[in-house]
Parts: C-alpha cells; sequence; structure tokens
C-alpha cells in the first residue's frame, strides 16, 4: 500500500512536471513571442525572404529595393534593446505582441498581432502573424531620376517613386551625384497602420557642376572676345559691344573679359536653368575724332548680360548661349 501511494505520489509529479514544461514551453521557445523575435532577427539580417514569409505579408505595388539585402539590414541595422512584453488577448484566437526599443536613442513602440494557428506534437501552441499589407514608403526628388535610399542607388521615374518597406525600421533617402546632390532626408517607421511621412529630397547643384557650366561659360566668352579681335568689330556677336561716334584704327581693337560672370544654377520648371549671367568686357583701341582729328586711347569697361540654355545628358555638360542683337 505504501509502495502504491511513492508510485501514485511519483505519477503525479511527473505529470505536473510535464505540464509545468509544456507551460513554459508555450510562453517561450513556442510562444507567440518567438516568431516576433525571429522576424526581426531575420530584419537584421537583411534576410527579406524569411522576414515575409514570417509576416505573412502581401507586397503593395511599388518598388521592391527595400525589402532585401543591404537595404534592409541598414533599415534595422538600429533597433537596439529589444524588449518583448507578455501578449495580450485579442477577439479570436489573436494575441498582440507589444515590443519597445530604440533607434538612435528614440524610445519607439511597436505592436505585433498574431493568431493561434494550431499545435506541434499535440500541446505545443503555433502562432503566426495575421496577414496584412507592408507599408508603402514615398520618395520624391527635385529634378533628377535617380536617388539613394537606405545606401542603395534607387530609379525615380519623373522625380518619385513609392517603396514597400518592413517595420520597424529608419529609412534614409539622399542624392550625391556629380553635378546633383540633396541633404539626407530620413524617417523612422514604427507600424504597419501609421503610413511614414513621405521623403521629400530638395535638390541643389554642386560646385561640380557650378565649375562645369563656369568653364564653358569662360571658354565662350574667351573666343567670343578673340572672334571679335581677328574681326576688328566693335559690335560683334558676343554679348557686348562698343558704340561711338568717333572713327576707331583699324588693326588697334582689342576685346578682353576683364570680370567674369558668377554661375547660379536653380530648379525651375522642371529642368535646370543657369540665372541671367551678367559680367564685364574691356575694350581697348585707338580713336580719331571726326570732329578735331584729335587721336586718342580707348579703354572703356562695359557690362554685359546674357542667358544660356542648359543641357545635361549623363556626364555630359553643354551650355547654349542664347543672345539678342
Amino acid at each position: 500500500m505504501r509502495l502504491a501511494a511513492i508510485w501514485l505520489l511519483g505519477l503525479m509529479l511527473a505529470v505536473a512536471a510535464a505540464i509545468f514544461s509544456i507551460y513554459l514551453v508555450n510562453t517561450s521557445v513556442a510562444g507567440p513571442q518567438q516568431p516576433v523575435r525571429e522576424y526581426v532577427a531575420a530584419l537584421q539580417k537583411g534576410e527579406g525572404a524569411k522576414a515575409l514569409g514570417l509576416l505573412n505579408a502581401s507586397v503593395p505595388q511599388g518598388s521592391a529595393s527595400m525589402l532585401d539585402g543591404t537595404a534592409l539590414q541598414t533599415a534595422a541595422s538600429n533597433i537596439t534593446d529589444a524588449r518583448f512584453g507578455d501578449a495580450e488577448n485579442r477577439s479570436g484566437n489573436q494575441v498582440m505582441v507589444p515590443m519597445d526599443y530604440s533607434i538612435n536613442g528614440s524610445e519607439l513602440h511597436t505592436e505585433f498581432l498574431l493568431e493561434r494557428t494550431g499545435t506541434r506534437w499535440l500541446f505545443f501552441s503555433k502562432w503566426s502573424f495575421v496577414p496584412a499589407s507592408l507599408p508603402v514608403l514615398d520618395v520624391t526628388v527635385v529634378n533628377s531620376n535617380e536617388a539613394s535610399l537606405n545606401g542603395v542607388p534607387v530609379n525615380m521615374p519623373s522625380g518619385r517613386n513609392s517603396f514597400a518597406v518592413f517595420y520597424p525600421g529608419e529609412y534614409e533617402a539622399s542624392l550625391n551625384g556629380q553635378y546633383f546632390a540633396a541633404a539626407p532626408t530620413r524617417t523612422t517607421l514604427s507600424g504597419r497602420d501609421t503610413p511614414p511621412p513621405a521623403l521629400n529630397l530638395l535638390t541643389y547643384a554642386t560646385d561640380g557642376l557650378k565649375d562645369a557650366v563656369s568653364g564653358k561659360v569662360q571658354e565662350f566668352l574667351d573666343s567670343c572676345a578673340d572672334e571679335a579681335d581677328k574681326q576688328q568689330r566693335l559690335q560683334p556677336d558676343c554679348p557686348f559691344y562698343h558704340a561711338t561716334y568717333n572713327r576707331v584704327v583699324d588693326g588697334t581693337i582689342d576685346w578682353s573679359i576683364s570680370e567674369y560672370p558668377a554661375v547660379s544654377i536653380e530648379p525651375f520648371g522642371g529642368r535646370w536653368v543657369v540665372a541671367p549671367l551678367n559680367g564685364k568686357a574691356r575694350i581697348q583701341a585707338r580713336q580719331v575724332d571726326l570732329f578735331s582729328g584729335i587721336v586718342t586711347d580707348l579703354n572703356e569697361v562695359h557690362e554685359f548680360s546674357f542667358t544660356t540654355r542648359l543641357d545635361i545628358a549623363g556626364d555630359t555638360v553643354k551650355v547654349t548661349p542664347l543672345l539678342n542683337f
């Protein structure tokens, strides 16, 4: 009788231990927090296919450039101090798993909705994310068909594009081209229900483009002055000219540029335009007063102004002077 009681007690303890073990497994490795941990780990490793499968998410229309590899890994790289809270019951077989974490020093909170979809080995619950669509991040850029998002070059047809993105994560857009650039702008996405604000890149012309245009302008003006000297013209086909009632001695006309225009390039009407170019040209010559016959030196500086058309194709910069005579 005593032996039977001992066996019964042992059996009860074994059953209790088994129940407790099942409880521990169901609240840890088989709990609803585990798929969330695996999902965040996949984001930080840049494993987009795995993350998408775990999240049970559909991919909306738009670019998928941010859903894998370096772009995805960069988005999740600053997620630190992740803490997964206790699951909170929702309607049906659904639960909400809260996650608190930091991104670049900012404390953030994300809620994941999961549902019980069955059991494993009879006792252990199987949890899956409730299916939903991924969020969409809109990016615009002024007068450019390309940009960089999380360090990855992306196409920007007509200066805009939409990108399917995972959450949580941080996304930074920038433009660092030879001729055009834009200061980086970023946004942090903590959930699927609140659309992220659009990233708008305000493009500006780089010093490289200004130098290239300035070189073209100086080349045009120097060439124009040289041609005016060869033709000995007071009013050449140039932005500058000299008018006088005196007779200028042939062979003495010498044009030079005393002040080259400062170049300013701004976006306007969907293209890049060069602001009106203002400079100064000097003419030196010998002149004869038609009334007195006195010969004097001519040395005058004339201000001039003209506009141009700017065309850029790849690495080629073309500046076309627009002159009115």
